[in-house]
This record gives structure tokens, C-alpha cells and sequence, in this order.
């Protein structure tokens, strides 16, 4: 568990020399969870019936919303957005969700056109791939 935790530090310090502007032009797009990795436990998903669906415009504003993929490559949905506001603090991209119920922060640790890693208040890191449709043939 302290390897994992460690390897994650160790990949959030390697991601700080790429300029967190750049960074950005990576986190739209749709992301599948791989991993959730809490102080007292990690929990690494195979398969997972949801996605979350993130655009950030411009004026860094945006949603993230949940998907569930269907094998048409359409997508169902229950059509909740939660508001996103991304703020660049002390060398940090933060993103400030906003819901009609609450208010939260999490810390992108690593954005590539691959993978995600957001780390919430209560210290629990989620780690998404980026999302591949069903493919039948």
C-alpha cells in the first residue's frame, strides 16, 4: 500500500516539469476508472458501467458528467452535470465542482492524453484511463 501511495508522489512530482497550461489541453474527453487508492485501502476496477465525460472550456469552466456506455457507442445518461471551475493555486491544477447539493476540490496529480490522477480533500486518489469504446468485431 505504501508502495503504491509512494509510486503515485513520485509521479505527481515527475508531472510538475510539464507546464500545467499544457497539461490542460489533455483532460477533456471521457475517462474510465482504473484505480482507487484511500489510506486504508486500494481498489483497482476490471470493468467499470459508467465513465465520466469532462469539458473544460476556455475561461477554464466546464462539467463532468456520468455516462453509461452502450454497444451502439451511444451513451445513456441521467443528464447531471456537475459544474467545474479549474484554478491554477501554488503550482496546482484544482478543480471546483459544484452541485446542486455541494461544494468540492480536487487536485489533478497527473493529466496525460492517457491517464488521470485527481486527489480529493479526504486523501483518496482516483486514478482513470482514458476511455476506449466496446469494440464487437
Amino acid at each position: 500500500m505504501k508502495k503504491v501511495i509512494l509510486l503515485i508522489i513520485l509521479l505527481g512530482t515527475l508531472s510538475c516539469t510539464e507546464n500545467k497550461e499544457e497539461q490542460l489541453k489533455h483532460l477533456n474527453g471521457y475517462w474510465e476508472i482504473e484505480e482507487v487508492i484511500s489510506e486504508h485501502q486500494a481498489k483497482t476496477y476490471t470493468f467499470s458501467e459508467t465513465i465520466d465525460y469532462i469539458v473544460i472550456n476556455d475561461s477554464l469552466k466546464g462539467f463532468r458528467q456520468k455516462l453509461k456506455p452502450r454497444f451502439d457507442g451511444q451513451f445513456e445518461t441521467n443528464n447531471v452535470k456537475e459544474q467545474i471551475e479549474l484554478k491554477i493555486e501554488n503550482d496546482s491544477l484544482n478543480l471546483y465542482y459544484k452541485t446542486a447539493f455541494s461544494k468540492f476540490k480536487e487536485t489533478i496529480i497527473k493529466v496525460t492524453d492517457a491517464v488521470l490522477i485527481i486527489k480529493n480533500n479526504q486523501n483518496t486518489t482516483y486514478k482513470y484511463k482514458r476511455y476506449q469504446p466496446f469494440n464487437l468485431d
